[in-house]
C-alpha cells in the first residue's frame, strides 16, 4: 500500500486505543526487500516524526468533522470494504428505502471517475465525489473539504463510502458515529481472517449478496465463526442489496446508532 500515508501501521483501534509507530519503521524491523543486508538507509527518526504528524493532524481533524456532524445532528456512517463487495448498491437501496423518513446524503471515495457519484444523485442523495488518485483510503482532511460542498443542515444521515480497500481505511479516523464494514458472499468466508484490523475497527459487518448463496461456495457459519473470532462485540447482518433482504434491519441498525449517538450528546 501507500507508504506515504502510514498504511504500515498497526490497527489504530485496539483496546488501549493509543496512538502508535509504524511498524515498519521500528527498532525490530529488518532492511527494505532489495538492500544489502547489515545495512539500511532509511532515515527511521525522520519516517516515525512525519507518520506520527500526519496521524495526529488526521485525528485532529477527524475530530473537527465529528463537531460539525454533532452541531447538525447528523449521523455520519463510514461504510468500508473491498471493490465489488456493492457498497453503492446498498447505498441506493439505503436512498430509496428510507425516501421521505431520513434526509440522506453521500461522500464518495474513489481512486479515479465520476460513476459513483452519479449512481448515488439518480438515487436522489446529495452526493460528492473525492478521487485519490493513488491514495488507498480517504482520511479527515479529504472529507472536511467534501463537506463544505454538502448541505449539511438539510442532512439527517451522512454516509462516507471509502475507496474500496480492506486494508487502509481501517487505520484512518474520518470523525464517523458509525464504522461498516460490507463484505459479501462472493469474496469468501475467511475474510475475517485474512483482514482482522479492517473486521476488528467495525460496529456493524454487513454481509451481502445473500441471494448468491445457492449458487456459490459460501459456508455461512464458518464466515459468522470468523467473525465472532475477529469481532464478538459488532453486529452482525445478512443482506441483498438488489433483492432487498435484511435492507430493513439494516436501517433498523442505523436508526439505534442515531439514537445513540444522541444519547452521548
Amino acid at each position: 500500500m501507500c507508504d506515504r500515508c502510514g498504511c504500515e501501521l498497526p490497527d489504530p483501534r485496539t483496546d488501549s486505543d493509543s496512538r502508535f509507530v509504524p511498524a515498519a519503521v521500528s527498532a525490530a524491523s529488518g532492511p527494505r526487500v532489495g538492500s544489502e543486508p547489515g545495512t539500511d538507509p532509511r532515515p527511521r527518526g525522520r519516517e516515525i516524526e512525519i507518520q506520527q504528524r500526519l496521524l495526529e493532524d488526521n485525528d485532529r481533524l477527524a475530530r473537527h468533522n465529528r463537531e460539525h456532524f454533532a452541531e447538525h445532528g447528523i449521523v455520519a456512517v463510514n461504510l468500508m470494504g473491498a471493490p465489488g463487495a456493492g457498497k453503492t448498491a446498498l447505498l441506493e437501496a439505503t436512498i430509496r428505502a428510507t425516501a421521505g423518513r431520513w434526509r440522506v446524503a453521500a461522500i464518495e471515495g474513489d481512486q479515479a471517475t465520476q460513476r459513483d457519484r452519479d449512481r448515488i444523485a439518480a438515487a436522489g442523495a446529495p452526493v460528492e465525489q473525492i478521487e485519490t488518485g493513488l491514495g488507498c483510503h480517504l482520511d479527515a482532511h479529504q472529507v472536511h473539504h467534501a463537506l463544505d460542498a454538502l448541505p449539511l443542515a438539510e442532512v439527517d444521515v451522512l454516509f462516507i463510502e471509502n475507496v474500496g480497500n480492506l486494508v487502509c481505511p481501517a487505520l484512518f479516523d474520518l470523525g464517523e458515529q458509525l464504522r461498516v464494514v460490507l463484505t459479501s458472499a462472493t469474496e469468501g468466508a475467511d475474510k475475517p481472517l485474512k483482514y482482522p484490523p479492517m473486521f476488528r475497527a467495525a460496529e456493524l459487518i454487513l454481509l451481502n449478496k445473500v441471494d448468491l448463496l445457492p449458487h456459490v461456495r459460501f459456508d455461512l457459519g464458518e464466515w459468522r465463526a470468523h467473525v465472532a473470532a475477529i469481532n464478538p462485540r459488532a453486529t452482525v447482518l445478512t443482506i441483498s442489496a438488489i433483492t432487498g433482504a435484511g435492507i430493513d434491519e439494516w436501517i433498523a441498525a442505523l436508526a439505534a446508532a442515531g439514537r445513540n449517538r444522541r444519547e452521548r450528546a
